[in-house]
């Protein structure tokens, strides 16, 4: 295991503006919240935190920003965390921002403007010396993604893509990648949905595929088998960056070469602890805090593996 492994995360960082509400709005309904604050957010950002955080790797990341007073809350919390920032400034565009509502069991609905995020181009990836993983999601331009994962597929650099959100991926991309990392709808997107999760996994040519799955754990196509993880039981409050904490969480016990059984587990424990806290960055834990929950916490029984194994089996 290497402590001193690098993970670049490259992506977006927002500005999260958040309001409680006793649910998620339907289509056309006007729902009284009862609570709003800020938070630092973005896929990339909450990724490199919890890599930083929660999974204790030497952490950087690409990002961009505008020049406006959102900025400074995004990167102040990224820098507390430990990362490292290599930030592009964007003099026309704002800092990219999310509109967030929460709902009182903990349910979330999320609108993004990416702003000074679809600035970044593929010439804004760093030397990448030293580097062992590159984290990546879809928040920023999908040109850029796909040449930032084949420039360093062709570094040896391990190249990790959180497929959020959902989208069909070109190939191009699909081949440059050696960990593909989406929840169950994003799953089902790019699969082109085959009728259940095993079958879907099996139809993206990844040579690992992990799909997260709530409180239920994950569920991951390895050398051909599957593994799954039963989750960890908590009280949820909020899941808002539950699925980046498991993404930036798991970056990091790879670039460590941590057993692929011992990285998901550990992404599991993080990504519940999470679920117990509100807002995105501050939702994340810290290391030692992963460490208690699992030395704290007994393996499920049998029956858990095998439930979770059959539900990834079943036809939908």
């Amino acid at each position: 295991m290497s402590p001193d492994a690098v993970v670049l995360v490259a992506g977006s960082a927002n500005l999260d503006f958040a309001v409680r509400a006793p649910h998620v709005p339907a289509a056309g309904e006007t729902v009284l919240g009862h609570g709003f604050a800020t938070f630092p957010g973005g896929k990339g950002a909450n990724q490199a935190v919890a890599c930083a955080r929660a999974g204790g790797a030497r952490t950087r990341m690409l990002l961009a920003l505008g020049e406006d007073a959102f900025a400074a809350p995004v990167e102040a919390s990224l820098r507390e965390a430990g990362v490292t920032c290599e930030i592009v400034r964007v003099r026309d565009a704002a800092t990219g921002t999310a509109f967030v509502c929460v709902s009182d069991d903990g349910e979330n609905a999320i609108t993004v403007t990416p702003g000074a995020n679809a600035r970044l181009h593929p010439a804004h990836l760093p030397a990448l010396d030293g580097v062992r993983c590159l984290l990546l999601q879809l928040e920023t331009p999908l040109p850029t993604v796909v040449a930032w994962a084949r420039a360093a597929r062709v570094a040896g650099v391990t190249v990790i893509l959180n497929a959020a959100p959902a989208q069909a991926l070109p190939a191009e991309l699909l081949t440059a990648v050696d960990v593909l990392v989406v929840n169950e709808g994003e799953l089902a997107t790019v699969a082109g949905h085959r009728g259940g999760i095993a079958a879907d996994l099996a139809a993206i040519d990844v040579a690992e595929v992990i799909v997260t799955l709530g409180a239920r754990g994950c569920c991951a196509r390895l050398d051909g088998g599957l593994h799954v993880q039963p989750g960890f039981r908590v009280d949820a409050v909020d899941t808002t960056a539950a699925g980046d904490t498991f993404c930036g969480t798991l970056a990091a016990a790879i670039a460590r070469g941590l057993p692929v059984a011992e990285a998901l587990r550990r992404a599991c424990a993080a990504s519940a602890l999470a679920c117990t806290r509100h807002g995105a960055q501050a939702s994340v834990p810290a290391a030692d805090e992963v460490d208690a929950l699992l030395a704290g916490f007994a393996d499920p029984a049998g029956d858990a593996y095998d439930d979770l194994a059959a539900y990834c089996a079943a036809a939908r």
